[in-house]
């Protein structure tokens, strides 16, 4: 039994209009499910910034949205670390895929969960059909780029972090409207998502296998937004690292790109997400 709490969201029976199928289908032959890895201030059903979207996918495999240690209804953690978070994958792809009798997953994650999914799937290559990273924060993957080697500089030569005294909301106020976005509800629930994401391991910190991707030659899909729209400052000091780090995950692991519009693609452009997903997954 996984140590982190999980969502299951499937409504085949319910796209069929609870009728069972009329041909027997064996679980090798049924199709995969699929395991969602949210990034920070988060959790995975979540409509703000999880993804809730991604609910019309379950009417033709199970999804399983995993909520990181410090999450939604996993349990509190004294920092969230996303090698203890590929651990966690790893662990509930074995849960998930012996539930329905199948080998493995799809494996979708976003910035940080990205990063976390990355790590797992080079840890069990087996458990994993495919890679979808959605914007993933692998900096440490792409600190050959002008644009992130910059970003890695000045995070790592000291970059201001969070003053003592900050209150998660305080710090969540700052991170959205403080760029120039809309400011979600302070629920409890959304709170203490970001006190955990305050104290996250450093995601610069993130050493990714890429050799043992490269030769496990899983299928990868990388989705990016265009961020035309966005803040100025955010798009400076995100938008150009996640870009560039888009762009240099596909052509190392040897991927395929989807650029959409805005800079928060699952939940900003879920149509257009969910039908890359779909014809990726085949």
């Amino acid at each position: 039994m996984a140590a982190v709490h999980v969502t299951v969201w499937d409504d085949r029976d319910r796209a069929r209009g609870g009728r069972a199928p009329t041909v027997s289908v064996a679980p090798a032959a049924a199709a995969a499910p699929a395991l969602f890895i949210h990034n920070i201030f988060t959790w995975g059903s979540d409509s703000t910034y999880g993804f809730a979207g991604q609910r019309p996918l379950a009417d033709s495999r199970r999804l399983l949205m995993m909520d990181r240690r410090g999450y939604g209804d996993s349990p509190d953690t004294a920092r969230s670390d996303f090698d203890v978070d590929a651990e966690d994958i790893v662990e509930v792809l074995g849960d998930g895929a012996s539930a329905v009798g199948l080998g493995g997953a799809h494996l979708v994650g976003h910035g940080n969960g990205a990063v976390a999914a990355l790590i797992a799937a080079a840890r069990r290559p087996d458990l994993v059909h495919s890679l979808a990273l959605i914007q993933p924060s692998a900096f440490t993957a792409a600190a050959h780029h002008p644009v992130v080697a910059g970003l890695l500089d000045r995070v790592r030569d000291g970059a201001p972090g969070i003053p003592d005294g900050v209150t998660p909301e305080q710090y969540l106020r700052a991170s959205t409207e403080g760029l120039g976005m809309a400011m979600p509800e302070p629920t409890s629930r959304r709170l203490r998502a970001v006190a955990t994401s305050m104290g996250e391991r450093p995601i610069w910190e993130a050493e990714i296998p890429m050799e043992v991707l490269r030769s496990a030659a899983l299928p990868v899909l990388v989705i990016c937004g265009t961020w035309e729209h966005a803040p100025a400052a955010y798009r400076e000091h995100v938008g150009l690292p996640l870009m560039a780090v888009a762009e240099s995950l596909t052509d190392s692991l040897g991927g395929s790109l989807v650029r959409v519009p805005g800079y928060y693609p699952h939940t900003q452009e879920p149509a257009a997400v969910n039908a890359a997903l779909r014809e990726f997954w085949g």
